[in-house]
């Protein structure tokens, strides 16, 4: 199979699948914030007359690069994400998972309408992805997590690669013994992992980038080699960045003419995969 990307809407090109086309399904989708989400590219110069000091007292301009922004706003959330989903439970073949990746204002309310598409049994985890970056309010606990729900198409018979998973430091070491603190323990439901930080050589500048780290874990424990990922909120491409070091297959969906640029440039030195606008 060739990987591919579509610029799009994602439901008639969902629709135009085949059944069980797909061995794993992860989404991001827009977590209806209810704003514009956006981030800017900066560049700053020495510059004597610059608006920002620097090491040593020295002076720098700031030049705005880019700007990558979508509206994250649906006046009904649960009635845009119902057809793509059950598209998605369509095409997914039958020992396939569904990771669906959301924030908590909305997590209650999408996991009733997976229970009614997957069924309750179908239901296997809520991971809950921790980090701490970013401002802290004073008024109340500062969000710092997001929410994904993990279904299985068949509760009894599903991927998961136990023995692949990343293995993680024990926080109490010498409670555990030599032998299993070097080999370190599997992971539980909470994730610990930082968010693509500014600096980091995978940030590509578009708005809500998922950690790769988080991606191979999920892709490495519910699919297999040659296998077929799908993502049809793809944004930056990190699915396929993933699949592509894990030698699996993919199929990424998006709409924003942004995220087609940004997976453009991200995959520019892979020939082989199909665009598809």
């Amino acid at each position: 199979m060739q990987d591919q990307v579509y610029l799009g809407d994602n439901l008639p090109i969902l629709r135009s699948f085949v059944d069980e086309a797909v061995n794993l399904i992860y989404i991001d989708p827009p977590f209806n914030t209810g704003h514009s989400q956006s981030r800017t590219s900066l560049r700053t110069i020495s510059s004597a007359e610059g608006d920002r000091t620097g090491f040593q007292g020295k002076r720098y301009e700031t030049i705005k690069l880019h700007q990558h922004q979508y509206k994250d706003s649906f006046d009904d959330y649960l009635a845009f994400l119902e057809p793509r989903l059950r598209e998605a439970y369509r095409v997914l073949e039958p020992h396939g998972s569904l990771y669906f990746h959301i924030d908590y204002r909305e997590v209650h309310y999408c996991k009733i309408l997976l229970d009614e598409i997957f069924g309750r049994d179908s239901f296997i985890n809520e991971i809950i992805w921790a980090y701490d970056y970013g401002a802290r309010t004073r008024k109340r606990w500062p969000p710092k997590h997001d929410n994904i729900l993990w279904y299985a198409k068949d509760p009894q018979h599903y991927t998961f690669n136990y023995e692949e998973i990343d293995r993680i430091p024990y926080m109490a070491p010498g409670l555990v013994g030599k032998e299993k603190a070097a080999r370190g323990k599997l992971p539980t439901d909470t994730w610990w992992h930082t968010i693509v930080a500014t600096n980091s050589h995978e940030k590509t500048g578009y708005p809500t980038q998922k950690p790769l780290g988080i991606l191979r874990r999920i892709i490495t424990a519910s699919s297999n080699a040659g296998d077929t990922v799908l993502d049809f909120f793809a944004g930056s491409g990190t699915v396929g960045a993933a699949c592509l070091e894990l030698g699996r297959h993919f199929i990424l969906i998006d709409n924003n003419p942004q995220a087609w640029q940004v997976m453009k440039m991200r995959f520019k030195d892979d020939p082989s995969i199909q665009w598809m606008e």
